[in-house]
């Protein structure tokens, strides 16, 4: 999987949320992560959210989507912030 990102609103993410969009990057192999749609910000493109444990053991919620470069697909992450209470227990019941 290829990653994407710009580095100025990777760098604001980091001072905001204290996540990096690398760290993010590792929550997309994680297998028990759920996936669902943005409706609420797919205005200019479709935007997808990933709710899913990181390398680092954190529980995180991304925005992103997926992009055509030639024959290959391209997640770009928007942001990238710790799940929230409700959140983590909704990760937690599929992980049981």
């Amino acid at each position: 999987m290829m990653f994407d990102w710009d580095p100025q609103k990777a760098e604001a993410n980091r001072l905001k949320h204290g996540i990096s969009f690398e760290e993010a990057a590792t929550a997309f192999a994680d297998p028990e992560g759920l996936d669902g749609e943005d409706l609420e910000h797919s205005l200019t493109e479709p935007r997808r959210l990933r709710l899913a444990k990181s390398a680092l053991g954190r529980v995180l919620v991304i925005a992103y989507t997926t992009r055509r470069q030639g024959d290959e697909e391209i997640t770009r992450i928007i942001s990238a912030r710790r799940a929230n209470r409700k959140e983590r227990k909704r990760y937690q019941a599929k992980e049981n």
